[in-house]
């Protein structure tokens, strides 16, 4: 599992950092990739990037503000115009499926391929929005001046490895039945033995945990959302300078985030959606405000990517 940030700016996009896109890359455990948001500008950043439109499986859109999803129209447009036919969901409040309708219907657009939509109102914290074999989808309501949420995605975890010493002891050879031990409760052997496959793994593997949070002034949903996650993306708007603009627009500053990160025990933080006030440079004076609170935060820049682990 990997991010690659497409858009790391706030409400307008600066010669430093176009609006905000994020992309999770899922190739390894299902050959697809996924996109919270998608402002103005996202296909055109994923044109620069290892980002493959054709492996495009799920949108999660946070809100509904222009710099979140005015690139939508134009994006699943040239994924038709590439050829693309494979299905895509969009995850959204209600009211993304009527935009992107809108907008295909008054420019005359037809896509190759369906979208199916998944909306949401008022979720309940923690709601589950997507379950399979591979991963729980998880939604938390923020605080914002319209609706908005972020996402928390759980990978389940995966059995242990296999105790080879264990097997030879009790001499199981190698073949087809070391993978029915990984896959199944017990295994019946060509010679007839019943053996409980937990006897022969070792300890499970516990799943990563990222969370998305959409705008947001700091709430119950953002400690929800970064709860023992490993990987944890937050806005951070505005400094302590300018701490008295978070709390009129409905923001966060990058102290108050790191400070939740540390109480909820968040691996690692990741700072994004910054005012086009903070040039690069100027980003360091939140980092270091982070950074006095929990000394594993980060700030995002745009093609800046990170590897999602389960160790710290």
């Amino acid at each position: 599992m990997q991010l690659y940030f497409l858009g790391t700016g706030a409400g307008m996009p600066s010669n430093a950092r176009n609006v905000s896109a994020l992309a999770l890359n899922v190739l390894g455990e299902r050959n697809a990739t996924w996109l919270f948001d998608c402002g103005e500008g996202t296909q055109h950043a994923i044109l620069k990037s290892p980002i493959k439109l054709s492996k495009l499986e799920f949108i999660f859109i946070t809100h509904l503000h222009g710099d979140h999803i005015f690139g939508l129209p134009g994006l699943l447009s040239s994924r038709s115009n590439y050829g693309n036919e494979s299905p895509i969901t969009i995850f959204g409040p209600v009211g993304i499926k009527q935009f992107i309708e809108t907008s295909f219907k008054l420019s005359d657009t037809h896509l190759r391929y369906e979208i199916n939509y998944v909306e949401w109102s008022s979720p309940d914290m923690g709601e589950i929005l997507y379950e399979d074999d591979q991963f729980v989808i998880k939604i938390a309501p923020l605080i914002h001046r319209i609706p908005s949420c972020g996402y928390r995605i759980e990978e389940k975890s995966k059995p242990g490895q296999l105790r080879v010493d264990l097997l030879e002891r009790d001499q199981i050879p190698p073949g087809p039945d070391y993978a029915k031990i990984k896959q199944q409760e017990f295994v019946v052997l060509e010679d007839g033995r019943r053996i409980e496959s937990s006897t022969y793994l070792g300890p499970s593997i516990p799943g990563r945990i990222l969370a998305v949070a959409g705008d947001t002034k700091i709430c119950e949903g953002s400690r929800y959302l970064l709860a023992n996650a490993n990987v944890a993306v937050h806005e951070a708007t505005f400094n302590d300078e300018f701490a008295h603009l978070a709390g009129e627009y409905f923001h966060s500053t990058a102290r108050e985030v790191a400070t939740i990160a540390k109480e909820v025990n968040t691996t690692k933080l990741i700072l994004t959606h910054l005012s086009a006030r903070y040039n690069l440079e100027d980003a360091n004076h939140l980092l270091s405000e982070a950074l006095q609170q929990f000394e594993n935060t980060h700030i995002a820049f745009d093609h800046f990517s990170c590897e999602i682990n389960v160790l710290k």
